[in-house]
């Protein structure tokens, strides 16, 4: 117990944390499964595209949970969409969980995450892109309320979820 009378061990449950000299290496570790590689770039890629945006752009974070590293998130903050200046967009950029710890619930966190990061910076919309193809990703990130647009970037299909009329999803991961 603390003078206040409140206990301050560390938060149950995943959480966020920056990237720092002290959690680089952990995030660098991260690695999604072999037959996933193809479909998202790896941590180191994403730190990199995060370095060369304008500052504030990018939103890399660690997800911890048990003081262990289980996942890599990255968001964009309003980015603009069509290089022109005229559509300013936020969302979610990468996602990759870690092999051994897919299926726990660490993505559903993630998304929840991002959604309620967005919602506090007053955000009404959270976007995201897939690898298209039946081994993508796209029935995740529709069963999580993401509704498809007739767009793409990059070649990927483009998803939105409408922050105002959708709650956040929500999930414990499983334990271990």
């Amino acid at each position: 117990m603390t003078t206040s009378g409140r206990d301050r061990r560390a938060p149950s449950g995943p959480r966020l944390e920056e990237i720092t000299p002290a959690t680089l290496d952990a995030a660098l570790a991260i690695r999604v499964r072999a037959d996933q590689e193809h479909a998202v770039e790896p941590v180191a890629h994403s730190l990199a595209e995060a370095y060369v945006r304008p500052a504030g752009v990018a939103w890399p974070r660690l997800i911890i949970d048990d003081g262990r590293p289980v996942g890599f998130l990255m968001a964009f903050l309003d980015i603009d969409w069509r290089g022109d200046g005229t559509l300013f967009r936020s969302g979610l950029w990468r996602l990759n969980i870690d092999a051994r710890e897919q299926g726990r619930g660490y993505g559903r966190f993630a998304v929840a995450a991002v959604a309620d990061e967005l919602r506090r910076r007053g955000t009404d919309e959270m976007y995201v892109t897939w690898h298209p193809g039946p081994e993508g990703p796209e029935g995740f990130y529709r069963a999580l309320g993401f509704d498809r647009t007739d767009e793409t970037s990059g070649g990927q299909p483009v998803g939105v979820l409408d922050l105002a009329r959708t709650p956040a999803p929500t999930s414990t991961p499983a334990a271990r």
